[in-house]
């Protein structure tokens, strides 16, 4: 899906502001067992729970779940960050905790990103595994919002559907399956779905007609080779995607085959910082997976849920009126 700067996606390109991720998802919680044995040293043992800041008075989901909180003080963070790390890579944490933990996990790091200062503090507190694992976040991140860099949050929220998307083991199982039919490496695919739909969370067409799970125009999905079966189907547009990269030079260079998925330097580098993350340790997977729909608005960076669904665009402040636990807390505004 190619074209400069002609579509939207999560972690915000051209058009619409930044998005970044994602969406509850009860099914495929964790690492499948040959990616976690490709770890070079398994984790120690995380505790079956992490205990999250409390948020008393906070607005809930209809669901009951509410936008998660960042504490203040960097040794605070630091320890919830590290226990939330821990966690989502352990056998022994409960599935039906994976959602709220990889939102903590993502909120947290959505904020240092932006609050420098802060992330200036909690990174020394880190060892030098989680370190590494921070800067790869906050360098993807960060990468992302200077591609909006000067642009205002948006005053409307766009037509969507948010939606689960396919159990973790599936979307992994079809990342492997088109690296071994392209060459394309199975962290880039994953990157790539991560950043354009949240891991096929986002149901809908962007600005400039791309849809589908990897973001395809229909004309490129059109071109001979490239797309084959429903552009809508994550195991199709995934093998699309591993193609077009291909196409694009992706085995030469991959910045190159990026740069033809979309014609930003910025966009490169965060997709290959996500890359590297998963290369280095694919239990970060889980986490990733995890991850909630977010979007850059007028009124902050707001949470879209699981069940968000829009047939038309629609004034923030309309939006929040109904459904008050989609905007940030007090304690992450700014943001």
């Amino acid at each position: 899906m190619p074209a400069p700067l002609r579509r939207w996606c999560v972690l915000g390109l051209t058009g619409l502001p930044v998005l970044l991720i994602l969406a509850v998802a009860a099914s495929g919680p964790r690492l499948p067992g040959p990616a976690r044995a490709a770890v070079a040293a398994p984790p120690p043992p995380a505790p079956a729970t992490v205990p999250l800041p409390p948020e008393p008075g906070l607005p809930q989901t209809a669901e009951g779940r509410h936008y998660p909180e960042v504490p203040g003080d960097p040794q605070a963070v630091a320890e919830l960050l590290v226990s939330l790390e821990e966690a989502l890579r352990s056998s022994d944490t409960p599935a039906d905790a994976l959602p709220a933990l990889g939102h903590q996990h993502q909120v947290i790091l959505r904020v240092l990103a932006v609050r420098e200062g802060l992330a200036n503090q909690v990174r020394p507190l880190l060892s030098a595994r989680w370190q590494t694992v921070l800067d790869h976040h906050l360098g993807a991140r960060r990468a992302f919002l200077s591609m909006r860099r000067g642009r205002k949050g948006s005053a409307t929220l766009p037509a969507w559907r948010i939606v689960a998307p396919e159990p973790a083991e599936n979307l992994l199982g079809y990342y492997r399956s088109a690296a071994a039919a392209t060459g394309i490496d199975w962290e880039v695919l994953a990157a790539v779905n991560l950043v354009e739909t949240g891991m096929g969370r986002i149901d809908g067409v962007s600005v400039a007609d791309a849809r589908g799970p990897m973001q395809f125009l229909p004309t490129t999905w059109a071109e001979p080779g490239i797309g084959k079966g429903d552009i809508r189907d994550p195991h199709d547009s995934i093998h699309a995607a591993a193609r077009y990269l291909v196409r694009r030079g992706g085995l030469k260079d991959i910045r190159k085959g990026l740069w033809g998925y979309n014609n930003s330097d910025y966009y490169g580098k965060a997709v290959l910082h996500y890359a590297a993350l998963l290369r280095d340790d694919p239990a970060a997977y889980t986490a990733l997976y995890h991850w909630e729909i977010h979007f850059a608005s007028s009124a902050g960076d707001l949470w879209l849920p699981v069940g968000y669904a829009q047939t038309r665009p629609i004034p923030v402040a309309l939006y929040l009126q109904r459904f008050p636990a989609s905007a940030p807390p007090p304690a992450n505004r700014g943001v």
